[in-house]
Protein backbone atom coordinates (compact mmCIF):
# COMPACT_ATOMS: atom_id res chain seq x y z
CA UNK A 1 0.00 0.00 0.00
CA UNK A 2 1.32 3.26 -1.25
CA UNK A 3 0.49 6.93 -0.71
CA UNK A 4 -0.52 6.87 -4.82
CA UNK A 5 -2.86 4.02 -4.66
CA UNK A 6 -5.03 6.38 -2.24
CA UNK A 7 -4.71 9.18 -4.88
CA UNK A 8 -6.44 6.86 -7.56
CA UNK A 9 -9.33 6.21 -5.71
CA UNK A 10 -11.71 8.57 -7.01
CA UNK A 11 -14.40 8.07 -4.08
CA UNK A 12 -12.11 10.05 -1.74
CA UNK A 13 -11.72 12.83 -3.89
CA UNK A 14 -8.03 13.41 -2.22
CA UNK A 15 -5.57 16.15 -4.08
CA UNK A 16 -1.47 16.10 -3.85
CA UNK A 17 -0.31 19.34 -2.77
CA UNK A 18 2.96 18.39 -2.53
CA UNK A 19 5.20 15.02 -3.11
CA UNK A 20 8.05 13.59 -5.23
CA UNK A 21 7.12 10.07 -7.10
CA UNK A 22 9.75 8.18 -5.17
CA UNK A 23 8.09 9.62 -1.57
CA UNK A 24 4.83 8.78 -3.05
CA UNK A 25 5.66 5.25 -3.17
CA UNK A 26 6.86 4.69 -0.31
CA UNK A 27 5.54 1.20 1.64
CA UNK A 28 1.87 2.95 4.34
CA UNK A 29 2.01 0.54 7.34
CA UNK A 30 -0.76 2.37 8.97
CA UNK A 31 -2.89 5.41 10.23
CA UNK A 32 -2.89 7.72 12.43
CA UNK A 33 -5.13 11.00 13.17
CA UNK A 34 -3.53 13.55 15.40
CA UNK A 35 -4.30 17.36 15.92
CA UNK A 36 -1.59 17.70 18.86
CA UNK A 37 0.49 20.66 17.98
CA UNK A 38 3.86 18.08 18.72
CA UNK A 39 2.62 14.52 17.58
CA UNK A 40 5.75 13.21 16.90
CA UNK A 41 6.09 11.24 19.83
CA UNK A 42 2.58 9.38 19.22
CA UNK A 43 3.98 8.68 15.28
CA UNK A 44 5.58 4.86 13.84
CA UNK A 45 7.63 4.66 11.01
CA UNK A 46 5.58 4.54 7.51
CA UNK A 47 2.62 5.62 9.11
CA UNK A 48 -0.49 8.51 7.09
CA UNK A 49 -1.24 11.48 9.55
CA UNK A 50 -4.33 12.27 8.83
CA UNK A 51 -4.98 15.88 10.90
CA UNK A 52 -7.90 18.67 10.92
CA UNK A 53 -5.49 21.24 11.42
CA UNK A 54 -7.37 22.02 14.81
CA UNK A 55 -4.33 22.99 15.89
CA UNK A 56 -3.56 25.79 13.30
CA UNK A 57 -3.35 29.74 13.57
CA UNK A 58 -3.15 32.01 10.38
CA UNK A 59 0.44 33.67 10.53
CA UNK A 60 2.12 31.46 12.57
CA UNK A 61 4.57 29.83 9.80
CA UNK A 62 6.72 28.22 12.56
CA UNK A 63 4.08 26.13 14.40
CA UNK A 64 3.43 24.70 10.94
CA UNK A 65 7.31 23.95 10.88
CA UNK A 66 7.36 22.24 14.00
CA UNK A 67 4.49 20.02 12.91
CA UNK A 68 5.90 18.95 9.69
CA UNK A 69 9.09 18.30 11.84
CA UNK A 70 7.79 15.85 14.04
CA UNK A 71 6.37 13.89 11.29
CA UNK A 72 9.65 14.08 9.11
CA UNK A 73 11.33 12.72 12.41
CA UNK A 74 9.02 10.22 13.12
CA UNK A 75 9.10 8.55 9.73
CA UNK A 76 5.93 9.18 8.33
CA UNK A 77 4.64 8.50 5.02
CA UNK A 78 2.63 11.86 4.11
CA UNK A 79 0.37 14.27 5.52
CA UNK A 80 -3.33 14.01 4.74
CA UNK A 81 -4.85 17.32 5.68
CA UNK A 82 -8.47 18.26 6.10
CA UNK A 83 -10.05 21.35 4.56
CA UNK A 84 -12.79 21.55 6.60
CA UNK A 85 -11.72 23.10 9.58
CA UNK A 86 -9.96 26.34 7.55
CA UNK A 87 -11.56 25.83 4.15
CA UNK A 88 -8.20 25.02 2.68
CA UNK A 89 -5.10 24.07 3.14
CA UNK A 90 -2.61 26.65 4.34
CA UNK A 91 0.23 27.41 2.24
CA UNK A 92 2.70 27.77 5.18
CA UNK A 93 2.03 24.13 5.90
CA UNK A 94 2.33 23.08 2.35
CA UNK A 95 5.58 25.08 2.02
CA UNK A 96 6.96 23.16 5.93
CA UNK A 97 6.05 19.91 4.21
CA UNK A 98 8.08 20.86 1.07
CA UNK A 99 11.34 21.98 3.29
CA UNK A 100 10.88 18.67 5.33
CA UNK A 101 10.17 16.34 2.25
CA UNK A 102 6.73 15.21 3.56
CA UNK A 103 4.28 14.54 1.16
CA UNK A 104 1.17 16.77 1.55
CA UNK A 105 -2.66 15.61 0.19
CA UNK A 106 -5.98 17.66 1.03
CA UNK A 107 -8.49 16.22 2.24
CA UNK A 108 -12.15 17.31 0.83
CA UNK A 109 -14.85 18.28 3.90
CA UNK A 110 -17.01 15.50 2.24
CA UNK A 111 -14.49 12.84 3.07
CA UNK A 112 -14.42 11.31 6.63
CA UNK A 113 -10.99 10.43 7.89
CA UNK A 114 -12.64 7.19 8.78
CA UNK A 115 -13.82 6.87 4.76
CA UNK A 116 -9.63 7.37 4.22
CA UNK A 117 -8.81 4.86 7.00
CA UNK A 118 -10.63 2.28 6.21
CA UNK A 119 -9.31 2.45 2.64
CA UNK A 120 -5.97 2.12 3.80
CA UNK A 121 -6.44 -0.95 5.51
CA UNK A 122 -8.54 -2.59 2.93
CA UNK A 123 -6.23 -1.94 0.58
CA UNK A 124 -3.39 -3.17 3.14
CA UNK A 125 -5.30 -6.22 3.72
CA UNK A 126 -5.46 -7.06 -0.10
CA UNK A 127 -2.00 -6.57 -0.77
CA UNK A 128 -1.11 -9.50 2.32
CA UNK A 129 -3.09 -11.67 0.35
CA UNK A 130 -1.91 -11.76 -2.32
CA UNK A 131 1.75 -11.69 -1.45
CA UNK A 132 3.27 -15.21 -2.18
CA UNK A 133 4.06 -15.47 1.48
CA UNK A 134 3.59 -16.81 4.77
CA UNK A 135 0.29 -14.78 5.93
CA UNK A 136 -2.27 -16.73 6.77
CA UNK A 137 -5.70 -15.12 8.40
CA UNK A 138 -7.09 -16.58 11.76
CA UNK A 139 -8.46 -20.38 11.18
CA UNK A 140 -12.47 -20.26 11.05
CA UNK A 141 -12.59 -21.80 14.51
CA UNK A 142 -10.53 -19.32 15.54
CA UNK A 143 -12.27 -16.68 14.68
CA UNK A 144 -15.75 -18.11 15.92
CA UNK A 145 -14.74 -18.81 19.23
CA UNK A 146 -13.17 -15.74 19.99
CA UNK A 147 -16.41 -14.03 18.50
CA UNK A 148 -17.90 -15.75 21.29
CA UNK A 149 -15.55 -14.49 23.74
CA UNK A 150 -15.92 -10.79 22.90
CA UNK A 151 -19.61 -11.50 23.04
CA UNK A 152 -19.82 -13.31 26.23
CA UNK A 153 -17.74 -10.54 28.06
CA UNK A 154 -14.09 -12.32 27.82
CA UNK A 155 -11.77 -10.01 29.25
CA UNK A 156 -8.39 -9.22 26.94
CA UNK A 157 -6.15 -11.79 28.85
CA UNK A 158 -8.29 -14.53 27.74
CA UNK A 159 -8.91 -13.42 24.17
CA UNK A 160 -5.26 -12.75 23.13
CA UNK A 161 -4.35 -16.47 24.90
CA UNK A 162 -6.75 -18.08 22.61
CA UNK A 163 -5.96 -15.91 20.14
CA UNK A 164 -2.38 -16.52 19.99
CA UNK A 165 -2.80 -20.37 20.89
CA UNK A 166 -2.57 -21.95 17.69
CA UNK A 167 0.72 -20.04 16.81
CA UNK A 168 2.65 -21.59 19.18
CA UNK A 169 5.41 -20.15 21.90
CA UNK A 170 4.56 -16.36 20.46
CA UNK A 171 5.75 -14.02 22.88
CA UNK A 172 2.53 -10.96 22.10
CA UNK A 173 1.88 -8.38 24.52
CA UNK A 174 -1.18 -6.04 24.62
CA UNK A 175 0.32 -2.31 26.29
CA UNK A 176 -1.21 0.78 26.85
CA UNK A 177 0.75 4.06 25.87
CA UNK A 178 2.24 4.52 28.98
CA UNK A 179 3.59 0.93 29.35
CA UNK A 180 1.35 -0.89 31.39
CA UNK A 181 0.59 -4.27 30.33
CA UNK A 182 -2.96 -5.06 29.98
CA UNK A 183 -2.09 -8.54 28.96
CA UNK A 184 0.46 -11.07 27.68
CA UNK A 185 0.67 -14.42 25.84
CA UNK A 186 1.99 -17.41 28.97
CA UNK A 187 5.47 -17.20 27.20
CA UNK A 188 5.74 -13.75 27.06
CA UNK A 189 8.28 -12.82 30.11
CA UNK A 190 6.78 -10.02 32.37
CA UNK A 191 7.51 -6.40 30.56
CA UNK A 192 8.06 -3.67 33.13
CA UNK A 193 6.83 -0.45 31.90
CA UNK A 194 9.58 1.41 31.79
CA UNK A 195 11.13 -1.19 29.67
CA UNK A 196 7.74 -1.35 27.72
CA UNK A 197 7.95 2.31 27.04
CA UNK A 198 11.60 1.84 25.63
CA UNK A 199 10.98 -1.03 23.57
CA UNK A 200 8.78 0.53 20.45
CA UNK A 201 12.66 1.99 19.97
CA UNK A 202 13.99 -1.43 19.78
CA UNK A 203 11.38 -2.68 16.51
CA UNK A 204 9.28 -5.38 16.39
CA UNK A 205 5.72 -5.39 15.43
CA UNK A 206 3.56 -2.80 16.90
CA UNK A 207 -0.03 -2.56 16.30
CA UNK A 208 -1.97 0.23 17.39
CA UNK A 209 -5.68 -0.28 19.05
CA UNK A 210 -6.80 3.45 18.68
CA UNK A 211 -9.59 4.68 21.17
CA UNK A 212 -11.53 7.51 20.91
CA UNK A 213 -10.91 8.77 24.38
CA UNK A 214 -7.76 9.86 25.84
CA UNK A 215 -4.14 9.22 24.66
CA UNK A 216 -3.96 6.84 27.67
CA UNK A 217 -7.31 4.50 26.41
CA UNK A 218 -5.46 3.47 23.29
CA UNK A 219 -3.45 -0.07 23.69
CA UNK A 220 -0.79 -1.61 20.96
CA UNK A 221 -0.41 -4.79 20.23
CA UNK A 222 3.62 -5.85 20.52
CA UNK A 223 5.30 -8.80 19.05
CA UNK A 224 9.37 -8.69 19.89
CA UNK A 225 10.08 -11.12 17.12
CA UNK A 226 9.23 -9.31 13.13
CA UNK A 227 8.91 -12.64 12.30
CA UNK A 228 6.75 -14.57 15.05
CA UNK A 229 3.28 -14.32 13.34
CA UNK A 230 1.57 -13.44 9.91
CA UNK A 231 1.34 -9.26 9.90
CA UNK A 232 -2.42 -10.31 8.58
CA UNK A 233 -3.27 -12.83 11.45
CA UNK A 234 -2.07 -9.83 14.02
CA UNK A 235 -4.54 -7.40 12.81
CA UNK A 236 -7.32 -9.83 13.13
CA UNK A 237 -6.52 -10.10 16.58
CA UNK A 238 -6.12 -6.47 17.18
CA UNK A 239 -9.69 -6.08 15.73
CA UNK A 240 -11.05 -8.37 17.96
CA UNK A 241 -8.97 -6.38 21.12
CA UNK A 242 -10.42 -3.01 19.83
CA UNK A 243 -13.93 -4.43 19.96
CA UNK A 244 -13.51 -5.98 23.97
CA UNK A 245 -11.44 -2.65 24.26
CA UNK A 246 -14.85 -0.58 23.26
CA UNK A 247 -16.49 -2.99 26.25
CA UNK A 248 -13.88 -2.25 28.54
CA UNK A 249 -14.29 1.06 27.77
CA UNK A 250 -17.97 1.19 29.20
CA UNK A 251 -17.32 -0.45 31.85
CA UNK A 252 -14.57 1.89 33.05
CA UNK A 253 -17.10 4.99 32.19
CA UNK A 254 -19.70 3.36 34.58
CA UNK A 255 -16.90 3.38 37.39
CA UNK A 256 -15.65 6.79 36.45
CA UNK A 257 -19.25 7.98 36.99
CA UNK A 258 -19.48 6.42 40.79
CA UNK A 259 -16.25 7.61 41.97
CA UNK A 260 -17.71 10.83 41.18
CA UNK A 261 -20.83 10.23 43.09
CA UNK A 262 -17.92 9.05 45.93
CA UNK A 263 -16.12 12.35 45.59
CA UNK A 264 -19.79 14.54 45.01
CA UNK A 265 -20.34 13.33 48.46
CA UNK A 266 -16.45 14.07 49.65
CA UNK A 267 -16.80 17.67 48.20
CA UNK A 268 -20.42 18.52 49.50
CA UNK A 269 -19.03 17.99 53.07
CA UNK A 270 -18.81 20.91 54.83
CA UNK A 271 -15.55 22.21 56.33
CA UNK A 272 -16.87 22.50 60.18
CA UNK A 273 -20.36 21.15 61.40
CA UNK A 274 -21.17 19.32 64.84
CA UNK A 275 -21.02 16.16 66.28
CA UNK A 276 -24.48 14.80 65.15
CA UNK A 277 -23.67 16.58 61.79
CA UNK A 278 -19.77 15.37 61.63
CA UNK A 279 -21.48 11.90 62.29
CA UNK A 280 -24.22 12.14 59.49
CA UNK A 281 -21.59 12.90 57.23
CA UNK A 282 -19.19 10.45 57.89
CA UNK A 283 -22.41 7.51 57.33
CA UNK A 284 -22.76 9.12 54.15
CA UNK A 285 -19.18 9.04 53.17
CA UNK A 286 -19.13 5.35 54.32
CA UNK A 287 -22.24 4.71 52.14
CA UNK A 288 -20.35 6.03 48.69
CA UNK A 289 -17.14 4.16 49.23
CA UNK A 290 -19.09 0.99 49.74
CA UNK A 291 -20.62 1.48 46.55
CA UNK A 292 -17.94 2.34 44.97
CA UNK A 293 -16.55 -0.54 45.46
CA UNK A 294 -13.90 0.58 48.21
CA UNK A 295 -13.03 -2.12 51.13
CA UNK A 296 -14.63 -0.14 54.46
CA UNK A 297 -12.07 1.31 57.41
CA UNK A 298 -9.58 2.86 55.31
CA UNK A 299 -6.85 3.73 55.41
CA UNK A 300 -7.35 6.09 52.41
CA UNK A 301 -5.57 8.91 50.57
CA UNK A 302 -7.41 11.55 48.62
CA UNK A 303 -5.23 12.35 45.01
CA UNK A 304 -5.59 15.47 42.90
CA UNK A 305 -4.45 15.28 39.59
CA UNK A 306 -4.49 17.92 36.63
CA UNK A 307 -5.52 14.98 34.53
CA UNK A 308 -8.36 12.78 35.71
CA UNK A 309 -7.02 10.41 32.06
CA UNK A 310 -4.10 10.30 33.22
CA UNK A 311 -4.68 9.65 36.95
CA UNK A 312 -7.18 6.44 36.59
CA UNK A 313 -3.98 5.25 33.84
CA UNK A 314 -1.67 5.89 37.06
CA UNK A 315 -3.68 3.94 39.66
CA UNK A 316 -4.12 0.94 37.15
CA UNK A 317 -0.28 0.59 37.17
CA UNK A 318 -1.03 -0.29 41.06
CA UNK A 319 -1.73 -3.47 41.28
CA UNK A 320 -4.14 -5.41 43.25
CA UNK A 321 -5.12 -1.65 44.42
CA UNK A 322 -8.55 -0.61 45.37
CA UNK A 323 -9.40 3.23 44.29
CA UNK A 324 -12.54 5.24 43.02
CA UNK A 325 -11.38 7.80 40.12
CA UNK A 326 -13.80 10.71 39.35
CA UNK A 327 -12.66 13.75 37.10
CA UNK A 328 -9.73 14.40 38.49
CA UNK A 329 -9.77 13.13 42.22
CA UNK A 330 -9.34 10.00 43.66
CA UNK A 331 -9.85 8.01 46.69
CA UNK A 332 -7.21 5.71 47.17
CA UNK A 333 -7.34 2.43 49.59
CA UNK A 334 -3.86 2.64 50.81
CA UNK A 335 -3.12 -0.49 52.83
CA UNK A 336 0.91 -0.50 53.50
CA UNK A 337 0.54 -4.20 54.02
CA UNK A 338 -0.16 -4.84 50.69
CA UNK A 339 3.27 -3.78 50.10
CA UNK A 340 5.30 -0.40 48.19
CA UNK A 341 3.92 2.59 49.34
CA UNK A 342 1.33 3.61 46.33
CA UNK A 343 2.70 7.05 46.31
CA UNK A 344 6.13 6.15 45.31
CA UNK A 345 5.02 3.62 42.62
CA UNK A 346 2.91 6.05 41.27
CA UNK A 347 5.59 8.81 41.05
CA UNK A 348 7.87 6.12 39.07
CA UNK A 349 5.01 5.92 36.80
CA UNK A 350 4.40 9.09 36.31
CA UNK A 351 7.18 10.14 33.94
CA UNK A 352 5.71 7.48 31.52
CA UNK A 353 2.23 9.17 31.57
CA UNK A 354 3.94 12.56 31.02
CA UNK A 355 5.29 11.37 27.74
CA UNK A 356 2.01 10.07 26.29
CA UNK A 357 -0.35 12.73 27.52
CA UNK A 358 -1.18 16.18 26.14
CA UNK A 359 2.77 17.82 25.92
CA UNK A 360 0.16 21.40 25.94
CA UNK A 361 -0.91 20.18 29.32
CA UNK A 362 1.05 20.16 32.52
CA UNK A 363 0.98 16.83 34.68
CA UNK A 364 0.83 16.92 38.24
CA UNK A 365 -0.79 15.17 41.02
CA UNK A 366 -1.10 16.27 44.36
CA UNK A 367 -1.49 13.67 47.29
CA UNK A 368 -3.17 13.76 50.87
CA UNK A 369 -2.21 12.67 53.48
CA UNK A 370 -2.85 8.55 54.52
CA UNK A 371 -6.36 8.66 56.92
CA UNK A 372 -7.25 6.00 58.80
CA UNK A 373 -11.10 6.15 58.53
CA UNK A 374 -13.92 7.91 56.42
CA UNK A 375 -13.79 10.97 58.72
CA UNK A 376 -10.42 12.09 57.57
CA UNK A 377 -11.23 11.93 53.86
CA UNK A 378 -12.23 15.89 53.67
CA UNK A 379 -8.89 16.91 55.68
CA UNK A 380 -7.08 14.45 53.44
CA UNK A 381 -8.77 16.16 50.15
CA UNK A 382 -7.77 19.90 51.20
CA UNK A 383 -4.37 18.66 51.68
CA UNK A 384 -4.17 17.05 48.59
CA UNK A 385 -5.14 20.23 46.53
CA UNK A 386 -2.41 22.00 48.41
CA UNK A 387 -0.12 19.74 47.46
CA UNK A 388 -1.06 20.26 43.32
CA UNK A 389 -0.68 23.76 44.07
CA UNK A 390 2.97 23.35 45.20
CA UNK A 391 3.53 20.73 42.58
CA UNK A 392 5.69 21.63 39.48
CA UNK A 393 7.86 20.59 37.04
CA UNK A 394 10.76 19.36 39.44
CA UNK A 395 8.28 17.59 41.66
CA UNK A 396 5.48 16.51 39.70
CA UNK A 397 4.15 14.45 42.01
CA UNK A 398 3.82 16.26 45.48
CA UNK A 399 2.96 14.25 48.76
CA UNK A 400 1.67 16.49 51.76
CA UNK A 401 4.25 15.30 53.84
CA UNK A 402 6.82 16.18 51.54
CA UNK A 403 5.74 20.13 52.74
CA UNK A 404 9.02 19.99 55.03
CA UNK A 405 10.25 23.57 54.57
CA UNK A 406 8.86 26.89 54.70
CA UNK A 407 9.71 27.08 50.72
CA UNK A 408 7.94 24.00 49.39
CA UNK A 409 4.76 25.28 51.81
CA UNK A 410 4.50 28.73 50.29
CA UNK A 411 4.67 26.96 47.14
CA UNK A 412 1.16 25.81 47.85
CA UNK A 413 0.07 29.52 48.21
CA UNK A 414 -2.63 30.26 45.24
CA UNK A 415 -0.32 32.78 43.25
CA UNK A 416 -2.75 35.68 43.55
CA UNK A 417 -2.62 35.40 47.00
CA UNK A 418 1.19 35.43 46.95
CA UNK A 419 1.40 38.55 44.70
CA UNK A 420 -0.48 40.54 46.82
CA UNK A 421 1.02 39.20 49.32
CA UNK A 422 4.43 40.68 48.17
CA UNK A 423 3.23 43.61 46.70
CA UNK A 424 1.90 44.29 50.66
CA UNK A 425 5.24 43.88 52.24
CA UNK A 426 8.10 44.88 49.66
CA UNK A 427 5.94 47.49 47.41
CA UNK A 428 7.62 50.25 49.03
CA UNK A 429 11.44 48.57 47.80
CA UNK A 430 10.73 48.32 44.29
CA UNK A 431 12.36 46.20 42.45
CA UNK A 432 16.37 47.75 42.56
CA UNK A 433 19.02 47.83 45.02
CA UNK A 434 16.90 48.23 48.59
CA UNK A 435 15.29 44.92 47.45
CA UNK A 436 18.72 43.12 45.89
CA UNK A 437 20.33 44.07 49.43
CA UNK A 438 17.96 42.94 51.68
CA UNK A 439 17.57 39.29 49.34
CA UNK A 440 21.60 39.12 50.36
CA UNK A 441 21.34 40.18 53.84
CA UNK A 442 19.05 37.42 54.62
CA UNK A 443 20.69 34.69 52.35
CA UNK A 444 24.11 35.46 54.71
CA UNK A 445 22.08 35.38 58.15
CA UNK A 446 21.71 38.88 58.56
CA UNK A 447 25.60 39.09 58.63
CA UNK A 448 26.85 42.84 57.62
CA UNK A 449 30.20 41.86 56.75
CA UNK A 450 29.25 39.05 54.16
CA UNK A 451 26.39 40.97 53.19
CA UNK A 452 29.24 43.48 52.40
CA UNK A 453 31.62 41.65 50.75
CA UNK A 454 28.73 39.83 48.30
CA UNK A 455 27.25 42.92 47.25
CA UNK A 456 31.15 44.60 47.07
CA UNK A 457 30.06 47.84 49.33
CA UNK A 458 31.00 49.27 52.46
CA UNK A 459 29.44 48.53 55.56
CA UNK A 460 27.90 51.62 56.23
CA UNK A 461 26.43 51.48 52.69
CA UNK A 462 24.62 48.15 54.10
CA UNK A 463 23.79 49.47 57.33
CA UNK A 464 22.06 52.17 55.69
CA UNK A 465 20.32 50.44 52.90
CA UNK A 466 18.65 47.87 55.77
CA UNK A 467 17.79 50.89 57.71
CA UNK A 468 15.83 52.42 54.76
CA UNK A 469 14.10 48.77 54.63
CA UNK A 470 13.07 48.75 57.61
CA UNK A 471 12.00 52.05 57.61
CA UNK A 472 9.72 51.53 54.27
CA UNK A 473 8.80 48.38 55.12
CA UNK A 474 7.56 48.51 58.85
CA UNK A 475 9.80 45.52 59.97
CA UNK A 476 12.25 45.14 62.46
CA UNK A 477 14.97 42.95 61.24
CA UNK A 478 16.45 42.06 64.25
CA UNK A 479 12.99 40.32 65.35
CA UNK A 480 12.40 36.54 64.20
CA UNK A 481 9.17 37.23 63.38
CA UNK A 482 9.62 40.12 60.74
CA UNK A 483 12.61 38.70 59.20
CA UNK A 484 10.23 35.85 58.46
CA UNK A 485 7.56 38.36 56.86
CA UNK A 486 10.45 39.91 54.85
CA UNK A 487 11.84 36.19 53.35
CA UNK A 488 7.86 34.80 52.82
CA UNK A 489 7.48 38.09 51.00
CA UNK A 490 10.46 37.86 49.02
CA UNK A 491 9.56 34.01 48.30
CA UNK A 492 6.04 34.96 47.03
CA UNK A 493 7.50 38.24 44.79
Amino acid sequence: MHVHDLLQLDSLGLSLLWGEEALLGQEVVGVTATDLEEPGRFLGPGELVLSGLVWWAEGDAAKADRFVSALAEAGATALLAGEETHGRVPDALVAACRTHRVPIVAVPARTSFRAVTEAVYLRQWGDLSRRPTRLFALPENVRAELSRLVEDGAGPAELLDRACAHLGRVSCYLLTASGRTVARTPSAPELPARQASAAAARGGVWLRIEAEGSPYDAWQLHVPEPDAAPPRVLHEIADVLARCRDGQARRLAADRLAGQELIGVLEGIPAASGPAAAAADTGSLEEALAVAGLPAGGPYRVLVATSGDALAEGLRHLEHAAYAVGRSVAVLHDDPENGADAVERLRSVWPLLQQCGDPQVELLLGVGARTAGAEGLRASLNQARFALTAADGAAAVRGVEQLDTLAELMAGVPPEVRTVFAARILGALGDGMLRETLEVFLANNCSWARTAEALHLHVNTVHYRIERVETLTGRDLSRLDHKLDLYAALRCG
